[in-house]
């Protein structure tokens, strides 16, 4: 690849999940994907059959390495990585928003917000989340300069990645949709970082 590629990232949220865990804060529970997830794993496996790739990261929890098989089939390896797991909901954690909502006295659409600035209890906090992230992040971009890097890992985490990307506030990330089984493309330039796909989601929208 010329060197004047820029470093591509292609960020994957894990398909969806069981039924019972729907609407609820998952976060550090290793749950498994749906029937209907383990098909949205297929379709997104057969997305990136048309991208060259030339390394995965990911999440060691089940919803992600049963997201990321499929795509393993195709005779690629994977380095898993154990601080690509999903923020920690602390004490919200199988939570449902409504019971949230009720029991903490939160306007659970500001989630973000509550993270960010601590108001989890016993969670991680915004800062301790990025703290996680961000050297793993850019080991990564160190790693592979001007090749394109698959990131198997979690709504969260994916919007943390865009944050530090970005430049901007975690909670300012609610602008951009996450959907299960779903890709985002950056591309790093010297200067910059360009969103050149976001929240594609082969199963639904190819």
């Amino acid at each position: 690849m010329s060197s004047t590629e820029p470093t591509r990232l292609l960020l994957m949220r894990h398909a969806e999940v069981e039924e019972s865990y729907h609407h609820i804060f998952g976060g550090r529970i290793d749950m498994n994907l749906s029937q209907r997830g383990h098909g949205q794993a297929e379709k997104l496996a057969q997305f990136l059959r048309t991208r060259t790739i030339d390394a995965i990261y990911s999440s060691p929890m089940k919803r992600v390495q049963q997201t990321v098989a499929p795509v393993l089939k195709n005779g690629l390896s994977q380095s898993i990585t154990p601080d690509l797991r999903e923020v920690d909901f602390g004490d919200w954690t199988g939570m449902n928003w409504r019971e949230v909502a009720r029991k903490f006295n939160l306007l659970t659409h500001e989630w973000l917000d509550h993270i960010e600035r601590g108001i989890t209890p016993n969670g991680e906090t915004g800062p301790q989340f990025r703290r996680r992230v961000e050297p793993c992040l850019q080991q990564i971009i160190k790693n592979h300069p001007n090749q394109t890097v698959a990131i198997f890992c979690h709504g969260g985490v994916i919007r943390m990645i865009l944050s530090i990307l970005l430049h901007i506030p975690l909670p300012r990330t609610n602008m951009f949709e996450v959907e299960y089984a779903s890709v985002s493309q950056i591309a790093l330039h010297p200067q910059h970082a360009e969103i050149e796909l976001l929240n594609l989601a082969p199963w639904r929208d190819i």
